[in-house]
């Protein structure tokens, strides 16, 4: 009998196996249960060498798919056991008679390979208790006791893969990111590793960047991933490739098709929802029984949780390997493609946690569309697998996640539509927005200038995008102290805005953009209004819990801040500040807005205690969002400062105006009102620090 040198990494179903087996009144039997090369036979051997002890009474090791098993039984009787069954009983009444007349002691039958366990089923029933059946199988085999196998955790995949490699130790140390990353894209998978790690042994002067790279670059037509004929110690009789060909013989047109389906989704976790979308036609109670009772059940599909399948990374190569013949196929990813821009054009810019989660799942397979299957996706939709992607991270205030998917949905729709087309417009203005948020503000303005005069041309002077491109624009401006550019852009916005009627979400942000302008301009009395009719406008159109709000209530409290106005300001921080914290993930730039808004209205009434722990909070949450770089850290730094300078603590207020000042002179110029500010600030510090000694 043979077998690998060293089994690695399954010591505890080897013991679970045994318990298994014994825990039978009378006949106990396991079937390990899972897909091709997840380690099945190699397991029944382990397990066969290690207990022989416990088996005195011999191991009978049988293949049903090479030939009826009763016919298997009374040759290994006749030739290993000395049994000469009467010639005139049929085959049943012969295999009953050598169970009868088998050498003493406990005995161990194994069964390699059930495919129909019918047809070996009748040959079981009659055996004494002493007999103990173990069944390797693709299947799952009703109420027998099962040992499902899964793949190799990942630290036991490095160490079987620093095994096959022993006679060239420290070749998996000075590659050890790779050799993780190789074993990832096995999936973990035991037959692929072992073959790897023979191919590697073979061909030492092979880098595992190198190995790594054929195999994402040939997938499964990778030799290494075929078995080697000097390879005879090996227990698995075949490569990757043709262990999953097994399986997939078994499969039904209709189970194939939906398994090449679930091939074009990511190699991550699949909502069964979205696959039931993409196959509108289908019964969904016929495609649950395809599921379940025949990929699910011959290993090729896992249930990750509730609703939630996936493929193992190695099945899916191989299913798209035969999606490639599939007379479906380009319908199949036509159809999934439009279920994933669907999903992504409903995220919304400003997404709540709540929506985050619920969308969550589906991210890696938009991300799948705008990636690899964008040629399939339609002109009209173009854009949508970006943005989806884009929005997803941008809500999150995760901003540099979501630069690649702006910066790819240009390039593609410049590609495809040409320089002149409202889609490139669309990404232009998105991608200024992002460089806002991350307080790129001399990049943001020349994208911003393309897009309305490329909105303009194409559209019209009274399109409502021309009025999002104004708005934007301003909001640019504002940001950077030009108010007198920004104002008439504001007022242009809320004219074309309010031809949509007094009750649009459009003009409620116009409204609010003027009010914000004015507030900063001191122009009080005409901000108030606008504010409250924009918070109005919100509550009624979006409900009391909406970002939105927690936005008119905060920009509301910041007015009456202006004004001196304390004691109506904190109560409305407070709300947007539960708000936020409810509807948005912890680590959201906006909470940290107002963290900072309710440390200022503290340090200015005296409550030192309280101004610091907010302001402190909100430093460290923009640190990490927005990096120490962006005007809004700045802010955070001159108004810890300012706090440490009333308190009498100069030294430690000095060097955050000095790194405030810094940052404000690079990102926003040596005249803005920030700027301007904490110039000022550092001066008064600068009066009250006693002289150098």
């Amino acid at each position: 009998m043979s077998g690998v040198e060293k089994f690695v990494g399954r010591e505890e179903e080897l013991e679970n196996l045994h318990q298994l087996l014994q825990n039978n009144d009378r006949v106990a039997i396991a079937a390990i249960a899972g897909m091709g090369g997840v380690g099945k036979t190699e397991l029944a051997l382990q397990y066969a060498i290690q207990r022989r002890e416990t088996y005195n009474g011999g191991l009978c090791w049988l293949l049903p798919k090479t030939g009826d098993v009763g016919i298997q039984v009374v040759q290994f009787a006749r030739t290993q056991l000395d049994l000469k069954p009467p010639e005139d009983f049929d085959l049943l009444a012969q295999v009953q008679y050598c169970w009868r007349r088998w050498r003493d002691g406990d005995v161990l039958l194994v069964l390699d390979d059930v495919s129909n366990y019918e047809e070996v089923k009748p040959y079981l029933q009659s055996l004494p208790s002493r007999f103990k059946v173990l069944m390797t199988t693709r299947q799952k085999l009703g109420r027998i006791a099962q040992l499902s196998l899964d793949v190799l955790q990942p630290e036991t995949a490095l160490e079987l893969l620093k095994f096959l490699l022993k006679e060239t130790p420290g070749r998996i140390e000075k590659e050890l990111a790779l050799a993780n990353q190789l074993c990832e894209w096995l999936g973990y998978l035991p037959l692929g590793v072992e073959l790897v790690g023979r191919y590697l042994a073979r061909k030492q002067d092979l880098s595992l960047a190198e190995m790594l790279r054929r195999l994402k670059n040939k997938r499964l037509d990778e030799r290494s991933l075929s078995k080697s004929k000097s390879e005879a110690d090996m227990t698995a009789q075949r490569g990757v490739l043709a262990a999953f060909e097994l399986s997939w013989q078994e499969l039904e047109d209709s189970d194939k098709e939906l398994g090449c389906l679930l091939s074009l989704f990511a190699a991550a976790p699949i909502p069964w929802k979205l696959v039931e979308q993409c196959l509108p036609e289908e019964d969904a109670e016929d495609l649950e029984e395809i599921r379940d009772d025949r990929l699910l059940n011959l290993h090729f599909l896992q249930r990750k949780g509730e609703g939630i399948y996936q493929l193992h990374p190695l099945l899916r190569e191989f299913f798209q390997y035969k999606c490639t013949g599939l007379e479906q196929a380009e319908e199949l990813k036509r159809s999934l493609c439009r279920v994933m821009v669907a999903v992504a054009q409903d995220i919304p810019y400003s997404s709540t946690l709540e929506q985050i989660t619920a969308v969550s799942p589906a991210i890696p397979h938009i991300a799948e569309v705008a990636n690899h299957l964008i040629q399939y996706v339609n002109d009209n939709d173009l854009t949508g697998a970006f943005i989806g992607n884009a929005r997803f991270y941008e809500g999150q205030g995760f901003y540099n996640q979501a630069l690649p998917w702006y910066n790819q949905c240009l390039e593609v729709t410049k590609e495809r539509l040409g320089e002149e087309h409202p889609f490139v417009a669309e990404s232009l203005n998105n991608l200024a927005l992002l460089y806002y948020s991350q307080g790129r503000y001399s990049e943001a303005e020349p994208l911003y200038i393309q897009d309305l005069a490329l909105t303009r041309k194409l559209l019209g002077e009274e399109h409502l995008d021309v009025a999002t491109s104004l708005n934007n624009l301003a909001l640019l401006y504002y940001s950077q102290g030009r108010y007198s550019e920004a104002e008439p852009l504001y007022i242009q916005a809320l004219a074309l805005t309010r031809q949509l009627g007094e009750e649009h979400l459009d003009f409620a942000q116009s409204l609010n953009n003027l009010a914000v302008l004015y507030d900063s301009q001191g122009r009080y009395s005409e901000a108030e209004p606008l504010h409250i009719q924009a918070l109005a406008l919100r509550r009624k159109l979006l409900g009391e819990e909406h970002p939105h709000v927690a936005s008119s209530l905060n920009n509301l409290a910041g007015l009456y801040r202006s004004q001196g106005r304390d004691s109506e300001a904190e109560p409305l921080y407070i709300q947007a500040l539960a708000l936020r914290r409810k509807l948005l993930p912890e680590d959201h730039p906006d909470v940290a807005l107002t963290l900072n808004n309710l440390a200022t209205l503290y340090r200015d009434q005296g409550k030192y205690n309280e101004a610091e722990h907010f302001c402190i909070q909100a430093l460290e949450l923009r640190r990490r969002l927005l990096g120490e770089e962006h005007p809004f850290f700045a802010l955070s730094l001159n108004n810890l400062a300012k706090i440490y300078h009333l308190q009498g603590r100069y030294t430690e207020a000095e060097p955050l105006y000095l790194q405030a000042l810094e940052i404000f002179e690079q990102q926003l110029g040596v005249n803005h009102p920030w700027t301007v500010k904490c110039r000022e600030n550092l001066a008064n510090l600068c009066d009250r620090l006693p002289p150098p000694q």
